[in-house]
């Protein structure tokens, strides 16, 4: 497993062929298919988790098909942790944590890029700890 730092700036996508060609690359997966499920589950998770505004120009920013997996539920009153959430991607798709976590990095680098650094921002700061490292992003606690 390779460590991801921050997004990739040349990272340009206009469609969701595009976008799942950008997962399939970073998360070196071997067919399309592969990419296409990761976005799937990640992408909904994430809309679950997500609400507000920030939901809603993520959504923007996004391939049709792609923001539609990422609102298409109803976002969860108390959104998980990462490690939760990694988690919960895990049990459903009957899978482990580690493959999981590989998955939600894959999808959430690209996603990063396209949101942008002020969108990613505000995304981070109404989502629970643990999710910085899951963009791709490095997570700084406050000195104690």
């Amino acid at each position: 497993m390779h460590t991801r730092t921050e997004p990739s700036p040349t990272t340009t996508v206009g469609t969701y062929t595009e976008l799942v060609d950008q997962v399939r690359l970073e998360g070196a997966y071997r067919t399309r298919a592969q990419a296409e499920d990761a976005i799937r589950v990640v992408l909904a998770g994430l809309g679950r988790q997500l609400a507000g505004r920030e939901r809603l120009d993520l959504a923007a920013r996004l391939p049709l098909e792609a923001a539609l997996l990422l609102t298409a539920y109803t976002a969860e009153p108390r959104p998980s942790n990462g490690l939760r959430f990694v988690k919960d991607i895990a049990a459903r798709t009957d899978t482990t944590p580690g493959v999981a976590r590989w998955d939600t990095g894959s999808v959430l680098t690209v996603v990063a890029t396209l949101a942008g650094a002020d969108l990613l921002t505000r995304i981070l700061t109404r989502l629970p700890s643990g999710w910085a490292l899951l963009f791709g992003r490095a997570e700084l606690a406050p000195a104690a």
